[in-house]
């Protein structure tokens, strides 16, 4: 009797287990992996463990106490050479920002500055085109035509 029992709990769980119809069991979520990133102190301190290694075999453990692989250790070493590892601070991605020309500034007033005085021209001679209609319709001379 137990043995029947236990035939029927075991039925019993693995129908309760079963997706509902229609859902299947092979979707697969997989993360977006991310770029690791390692900041300069980390960088030099690896660097110089790696540098006080003299023994064979102590490096490849370094790296794989750490997770590294060796052209990164290559790529660091290469770079405090060319002395880019000294206070370094976290790289900024993207394109580089340049500052802006101080002349640039004052050429942009200038261009500012003559657009004004171009309309003001511009009113101006118009102003003066009214003034000379004007003083035909009245019949009056114009002073620069005298």
């Amino acid at each position: 009797m137990k043995v029947v029992e236990k035939q029927a709990r075991d039925e019993m769980i693995e129908e309760a287990d079963a997706p509902p119809a229609g859902v299947t069991d092979d979707v697969e979520v997989v993360a977006k992996a991310e770029r690791r990133r390692f900041p300069a102190e980390y960088k030099r301190r690896i660097v110089r463990e790696a540098d006080r290694c003299t023994r064979p075999g102590e490096i490849g453990a370094l790296l794989r106490r750490e997770g590294l692989y060796s052209s990164l250790l290559t790529t660091w070493r290469a770079a405090r050479d060319r002395g880019e590892l000294e206070g370094l601070a976290a790289k900024k991605r993207g394109p580089k920002v340049v500052a802006p020309d101080p002349r640039d500034k004052k050429i942009a007033a200038l261009e500012r500055e003559v657009g004004r005085q171009r309309k003001r021209a511009e009113r101006a001679e118009a102003l003066v085109d009214v003034q000379k209609k004007l003083a035909t319709l009245l019949g009056t001379p114009f002073e620069s035509e005298q």
